[in-house]
């Protein structure tokens, strides 16, 4: 499966940005999606993932209350809503496909498909 990230660009401090990430080539409906991000000089780090049921979603206690998963199995699209942005939340977003148990969910070796990435910069 091919992953489409998109939606990233340039804002100031508390502006939103949806992102996108559009799966091509296999139905993703039965595969848990994430949303990582690597910033410059760090390891990429989770952001959010929802199961593939869509009935449970997952935050970073740093993006938790500010950004929003979701899913649209039948566009096989998933989206993350970015509100309250700040300076911190620069860097390279990825979305990524995997199966893996709920408890795993925010570990990044575990996802088998990823997309090439959306930059986000925030600043003033």
């Amino acid at each position: 499966v091919q992953l489409q990230a998109s939606g990233g660009g340039s804002v100031q401090p508390g502006d939103s940005l949806r992102l996108s990430c559009a799966a091509l080539g296999r139905t993703v409906s039965r595969i848990n999606m994430g949303w990582f991000r690597q910033a410059p000089g760090k390891e990429r780090e989770f952001v959010a993932a929802i199961r593939w049921s869509g009935g449970s979603t997952h935050y970073s206690d740093s993006v938790r209350g500010r950004f929003t998963i979701s899913r649209d199995n039948a566009k096989n699209t998933v989206y993350l809503q970015m509100n309250s942005l700040e300076p911190e939340d620069t860097a390279v977003y990825y979305c990524a496909a995997g199966s893996m148990v709920l408890s795993a969910i925010s570990q990044s070796r575990l996802y088998n498909y990823w997309g090439h990435g959306t930059q986000v910069t925030v600043s003033s």
